[in-house]
């Protein structure tokens, strides 16, 4: 837990942004590095990154990548890949490095197929949105507490996508989280086009509604700069959704900003083993918990979200799902 310490006492929060419900505060560090790794959509579009199904008949939760690169690819939490069997997304943070095949741990988030319609994967160039992140992670930190991997709880995704596709009128016929993406891509272009990114930023922390929900961070500038315009349209899917046009947003104040960065710096953690180079860092607060991906003492992935007894229900996308309520725990992945 030490390296995320570290990692967030050399960060600076910046001016805020605000687009419609939507506040995003920059998080700058100064001297930043280059990357040492290709990111998982520049490895699969320069075709140096080969990710395919386990064998012929397919294993819903897990993939096979072959990197044929010799510097390692970062892949993050929620990353879409399309194509195969069924559409996937990445269970957490890994590096996987140069010159090695291997296999990841993923969740479904198309239900409705299960046939091939190429044999390799794409990059879905989305990260899956914000509020279902946080139920991902929370069964992430589970299973890695248990020794049990970065398992996920599959029945529970398939039951989000399903609920917030019928909340937000979203016909897909295989019931895949990209077409709801798609559906609304005008307004998450209304939402992105008021956010910039500023100079030495590596990161974002982002507030719905008026409420600080979640933080992002990253090694490097140029890598947050690729997952930039992704995090924005992950919690403003959220956003969209919550927006309510009768009633004025309240304002999101620094020091609330500060201080959720502040009770991540107390937080607990634990350190886990990954499948490829590095490890994942678990760790919880008050009110904030999160996963970090580390290699050696350097964080190259950070993130965090509001715990949810500490949000309440004062936007959909962060309410408490029927699953979590009953107690049910369906754990899947390996």
């Amino acid at each position: 837990m030490q390296s995320v310490v570290q990692f967030l006492q050399n960060c600076r929060l910046g001016k805020k942004q605000v687009g419609h419900n939507l506040t995003v505060f920059p998080v700058m560090v100064a001297g930043v590095t280059d990357p040492y790794y290709l990111t998982l959509e520049q490895a699969i579009d320069s075709g140096v990154l080969v990710v395919t199904e386990v064998d012929a008949s397919g294993n819903v939760n897990r993939l096979k990548l072959r990197n044929n690169a010799k510097q390692p690819i970062l892949l993050i939490e929620g990353e879409e890949l399309k194509g195969a069997k069924q559409n996937r997304i990445v269970n957490a943070s890994f590096l996987v490095a140069g010159k090695t095949a291997t296999t990841i741990p993923v969740s479904c988030v198309e239900a409705q197929r299960w046939h091939y319609d190429s044999q390799k994967f794409s990059s879905g160039k989305k990260v899956m949105h914000a509020s279902l992140r946080r139920e991902v992670q929370y069964c992430l930190r589970e299973s890695l507490s248990r020794g049990a991997g970065h398992r996920t709880d599959q029945g529970q995704i398939w039951n989000n996508i399903a609920e917030k596709s019928k909340r937000m009128n979203v016909s897909s016929p295989t019931m895949a989280m990209s077409d709801v993406f798609e559906r609304f891509e005008e307004k998450l272009s209304d939402y992105s086009g008021n956010f910039h990114i500023i100079e030495q930023q590596v990161g974002a922390l982002f507030a719905i509604d008026g409420m600080v929900t979640g933080l992002e961070c990253f090694a490097c500038s140029d890598t947050f700069e690729r997952f930039f315009g992704k995090l924005i349209n992950s919690y403003a899917m959220d956003a969209i959704e919550s927006a309510d046009k009768t009633k004025a947003v309240p304002s999101v104040q620094p020091g609330k900003a500060e201080a959720f960065v502040e009770t991540i710096k107390k937080a607990q953690g634990e350190r886990h083993p990954v499948v490829s180079v590095g490890a994942t860092i678990s760790f919880e607060s008050r009110i904030a918990a999160g996963t970090a991906l580390a290699d050696g003492e350097t964080v190259l992935h950070l993130s965090a979200f509001r715990k949810e007894e500490a949000s309440g229900k004062n936007h959909v996308g962060f309410q408490r799902y029927s699953a979590r309520r009953s107690g049910q725990s369906r754990m899947f992945n390996s």
